[in-house]
């Protein structure tokens, strides 16, 4: 009886697919980080810098897989061929997948239906910058200037629906700001029109912008941010002025549906850790990224606030589905 009992057991717990007896040997392969973009993206950097020190940590190797493409369906689609419940591949992102993406396009997945919360890795700032010639240097003269000559002065965003265009829109409606958009495509194209002054004002990536700050052809006024960077501490966050305003660029880990529970706490634990690591907090901090690491609830609760102020910022921006 005894030793039916145990093999009664031991079979139960074979049909268990990520359970507590398969955890201890979780991962049994590669895991796979699936990134909406080409390589080189915000997103895509922040997947690579984690991924060699997650892989020594699971003992198994992470490899970056770029699935640019159909404002995220290409992705989403190579994540769901991949067999979820198998619990080895996951999508590494921004938050406009979820919050912006739904917001000019028709998509096929939703959050909290089909993609599911792991970890928050990093965020990175966008920051408000200026041309010499509007002769700003705070962001307060930003608002006095703007709004002593409303619809006269421009901004230059990376697109319709960017984080950077809504960022800008957000402010205007909280400030009751005329500033008309001009959009471009793409930062490649919006940093030389602020630089060469075609525009006023822009909202850019420090990175992309730092050797025009240095070199005085650009203001920096403010960040997008809850908190100041800690790569421009002298930059105020407008969330300053504005509580609880952020339109930071968030990144971080998704799983489809049907992925196992166990799988998806081992891999926000790991990602934790990681980014305490001193060395790769290093090489964040190099990139103008800020590490977080979150639980799985933690960042659950952060996307539904992204998708709440992106939704807002969309509809004072009049954007509509495609």
């Amino acid at each position: 009886m005894r030793r039916r009992t145990v093999f009664a057991l031991a079979g139960a717990l074979s049909l268990l697919p990520l359970g507590a007896q398969a955890q201890a040997s979780y991962p049994s392969k590669p895991i796979k980080f699936i990134v909406p973009y080409a390589a080189g993206g915000l997103p895509d950097t922040v997947a690579r810098i984690v991924a060699q020190r997650l892989g020594e940590r699971l003992g198994q190797p992470v490899y970056i897989d770029n699935k640019p493409g159909g404002n995220g369906v290409v992705a989403y689609n190579a994540l769901l061929q991949s067999n979820p419940s198998d619990g080895h591949v996951f999508i590494v992102s921004d938050g406009s997948m979820l919050s912006i993406t739904p917001l000019i396009s028709t998509v096929s997945y939703r959050y909290g239906r089909d993609l599911l919360p792991v970890s928050l890795i990093a965020r990175s700032p966008l920051f408000l910058v200026a041309h010499p010639k509007t002769g700003v240097s705070t962001f307060q003269e930003f608002i006095t200037l703007v709004r002593s000559k409303p619809g006269q002065f421009t901004y230059g965003s990376s697109g319709i629906g960017s984080t950077h265009h809504l960022t800008m829109e957000a402010l205007k409606a909280a400030l009751n700001l005329d500033v008309r958009h001009i959009p471009f495509r793409g930062s490649g194209q919006s940093t030389p029109a602020l630089v060469g002054g075609q525009v006023d004002f822009s909202v850019a990536a420090l990175p992309s912008i730092s050797g025009f700050v240095q070199s005085g052809q650009v203001k920096v006024l403010a960040s997008n941010a809850p908190t100041r960077s800690t790569q421009a501490p002298d930059v105020p966050a407008i969330a300053e002025m504005l509580p609880g305003f952020d339109f930071s660029v968030a990144v971080g880990v998704l799983a489809a549906a049907g992925t196992p529970q166990a799988a998806i706490d081992r891999i926000s634990r790991e990602i934790a850790e990681v980014v305490k690591m001193p060395e790769v907090v290093k090489t964040f901090h190099g990139s103008v990224i800020d590490p977080v690491g979150s639980s799985p609830a933690e960042y659950g609760k952060a996307i539904e606030r992204e998708n709440e102020a992106m939704s807002k910022a969309g509809r004072a921006a009049n954007l509509k589905a495609e």
